[in-house]
């Protein structure tokens, strides 16, 4: 395999992956209102917010657990291991008999999409020079968003038959395992750190050395990805609990992933020229601000959708700038750890979002105090984001290893 052929097929399979990660975990944001409306299996609010809190759970405990064995065992097994999860299982979900075994099968496949994020996002970041770390991970990240538009697609046409979103996952999911087995390579900077003397584990992380970057970038994946899977799995039925019907509720879920894919597109080649650290204080700025409005009743349709677009740039593209940050500020040898472990605790984060507006939904309060809820995290990500140091990126000041 050449080396341009061996860059082409790294990008393609870790755009897919992550896009089949994104039509996965979207997909039960996309049928809970279909699952409430219907009773399926007895699904309550309740119920509904228990299955995506364990769902996360799983995804936290696969990116903690799974995320960092890249660094020890290599990016290529993880990756191909982690997409044979999710896919089975999320294959198995529409046969759950109750309730509780659907949550276990949400639970399983988490698992396997908490590894498959960072896994992702580290073979990208050694496929590019580090100067473009930033758009290696905004153009990853967009293949979640374009699996979550897929998703919003296919459940308003879909409807009734919500199971349809989780078999045609699970078979997609399936079929990738192979071709990625055949043409993904592994990565030469794991390779070429593997060679090397030094190792740098949980214990470095929390050290002098990278203490400081390591709790503001773990605050900014929280915060981030507390907004993220809040907004993606809840926004349907918070439209939905301020009046506006399910179909539009949906749409509006659709709009936000397409402001996400440009916003990703934007906030990757802008921090490559202006740099990751200013571009991401403005992205979590202006997500509050927006999400602010959102509390607002707004009855034109086009301020509307203009107004959840413009949510989608800002707020999905923020957190990604983060993993763009990691990539750069991490040798090679701790890079796989150090981005399964942000991606970890931000998976916290993804989990307390569900958690914290499910409750409000329950509650019968989740409009408009959902959108304060989620305007005041935002502003605790850009404080997060304030705490990052400038200068060199700890990779080319601190470690002989090139990843580029």
């Amino acid at each position: 395999m050449t080396t341009t052929s061996r860059g082409t097929w790294t990008a393609v399979l870790c755009w897919l992956t992550v896009l089949l990660e994104g039509y996965d975990l979207v997909a039960l944001g996309a049928t809970i209102p279909t699952l409430l409306k219907s009773g399926y299996l007895g699904f309550t609010a309740a119920g509904a917010t228990a299955v995506a809190t364990v769902s996360l759970i799983g995804v936290a405990v696969g990116a903690a657990c799974l995320g960092p064995l890249t660094d020890r065992f290599g990016r290529r097994v993880l990756l191909i291991g982690s997409v044979l999860l999710f896919s089975l299982f999320t294959l198995l979900t529409p046969l759950a008999p109750n309730v509780a075994t659907f949550g276990v099968f949400r639970f399983v496949a988490g698992l396997g999409l908490g590894a498959c994020m960072p896994v992702a996002l580290t073979v990208m970041s050694e496929n590019l020079p580090a100067r473009r770390r930033a758009s290696a991970s905004t153009f990853t990240m967009t293949g979640y968003h374009v699996g979550a538009v897929l998703t919003s697609v296919l459940a308003l046409s879909a409807k009734e038959d919500w199971h349809l979103l989780f078999y045609g996952g699970g078979v997609i999911g399936l079929l990738a395992v192979p071709l990625m087995w055949w043409k993904l390579p592994e990565s030469a900077a794991y390779l070429a750190a593997r060679e090397t003397s030094e190792r740098v584990g949980l214990k470095d992380l929390l050290g002098t050395r990278f203490r400081r970057i390591s709790i503001a970038v773990w605050t900014g994946s929280f915060m981030g990805l507390l907004l993220v899977y809040g907004l993606n799995t809840w926004l349907p039925q918070l439209m939905r609990t301020a009046g506006y019907p399910i179909s539009t509720s949906i749409t509006l879920l659709l709009v936000l992933n397409i402001g996400a894919v440009l916003g990703l597109v934007l906030a990757g080649t802008i921090a490559d020229r202006f740099g990751i650290r200013p571009i991401a204080r403005i992205w979590f700025g202006a997500g509050a601000v927006l999400l602010a409005a959102l509390s607002l009743k707004i009855g034109n349709a086009l301020v509307l959708n203009a107004v959840v677009l413009l949510t989608g740039v800002f707020v999905f593209s923020a957190q990604v700038l983060i993993y763009g940050y990691v990539a750069q500020a991490f040798p090679a040898s701790a890079r796989g750890t150090a981005l399964g472990l942000t991606s970890a605790v931000g998976r916290l984060g993804s989990i307390l979002g569900p958690f914290v507006t499910g409750a409000l939904v329950t509650a019968g309060i989740a409009y408009p105090w959902g959108f304060w809820f989620f305007a005041v995290v935002a502003a605790l990500g850009l404080v997060a984001v304030l705490l990052l140091r400038g200068g060199t990126p700890a990779e080319e000041r601190l470690t002989p290893v090139s990843a580029g």
